[in-house]
């Protein structure tokens, strides 16, 4: 699904969370960073029709987000996964997923099991499609989210924070599921997360005080870190000019990446970016004037 944002501006009474967002969505796995209290969320909800907009412009899939028509119409091919997702305790997945279909509009009965159940096979808790949600870890929780999310087989997919909380194996489990979704539908994560984008994502956006700071590929804001990283090795404490992105300790002492316009050490050497490195450079080179 294509997405166009134009001029988006959202104030809550005096604050202003979303500032003159202009964005473009094409299809696949697009990644929005930025941290906590950039705009994310607000963003999510605007897109999911659940939100008005202050004033700007949506398009998603031809359809205008500011009229009653067009949100109903995109709502109908979206899929939703909210930080906080509420699932009663004492239902099971498949009851769970039973009852949002029905909400969906999935009228028939036997063709709502059948699509429950495949769902639960993808997310890998077919397994445990009998036990009550009460019982799930964190992990197993979001994959119950996802499930709900692809009822009715959405061609947009938002997932905000869904890599929160969980444990390395669940992390990796949950992005390996959300890129084999991305081939047939556009999907959205909204994370403060850069592995998840840099693991992910071709594409991405960094959100910053309700403005978008970049907008490309994650290549491109990888680039941004090029020729201001570098590495220092040293017994001693970690250098005190520039960002400190990362510090492994290993027998001939701490390694230190650090993101700084000029050699933070004497004996620093320049090393290839990651992404992680980009983002940080970008946040050094263009910090917003907060709004509000």
């Amino acid at each position: 699904m294509h997405i166009e944002i134009a001029d988006l501006r959202r104030r809550f009474g005096r604050v202003t969370a979303l500032d003159g967002v202009d964005l473009t969505v094409t299809g696949g796995m697009f990644g929005l960073l930025g941290t906590n209290g950039a705009g994310k969320t607000t963003l999510m909800r605007i897109l999911a029709g659940v939100l008005p907009a202050t004033s700007g412009r949506v398009i998603a899939g031809g359809h205008d987000l500011s009229t009653r028509a067009g949100r109903v119409a995109v709502q109908r091919r979206l899929g939703y996964l909210p930080q906080d997702l509420g699932l009663y305790p004492d239902l099971t997945p498949t009851e769970f997923l039973d009852y949002v279909g029905l909400l969906k509009g999935l009228d028939d009965r036997a063709a709502r099991r059948r699509q429950a159940g495949e769902l639960l096979d993808l997310v890998g808790l077919s397994d445990v499609a009998g036990r009550k949600l009460k019982g799930f870890s964190g992990g197993m929780r979001r994959r119950v989210g996802i499930a709900q999310a692809l009822l009715g087989d959405p061609a947009l997919l938002i997932v905000d924070e869904p890599t929160v909380g969980l444990d390395p194996e669940e992390r990796i489990r949950f992005r390996t599921l959300l890129s084999s979704l991305a081939d047939a539908r556009t999907v959205l994560l909204s994370t403060h997360i850069v592995e998840d984008v840099a693991q992910t994502c071709r594409q991405t956006a960094v959100l910053a005080a309700g403005r978008v700071l970049f907008t490309g590929a994650v290549t491109d804001l990888t680039a941004r870190a090029e020729g201001v990283t570098w590495e220092i090795v040293t017994p001693g404490p970690p250098p005190t000019d520039g960002v400190v992105v990362s510090a492994i300790a290993r027998a001939d002492g701490t390694h230190y990446r650090v993101v700084s316009p000029r050699p933070p050490a004497p004996d620093a050497v320049l090393v290839t970016p990651s992404l992680e490195e980009g983002y940080v450079a970008l946040m050094r080179s263009s910090v917003p004037t907060p709004v509000g």
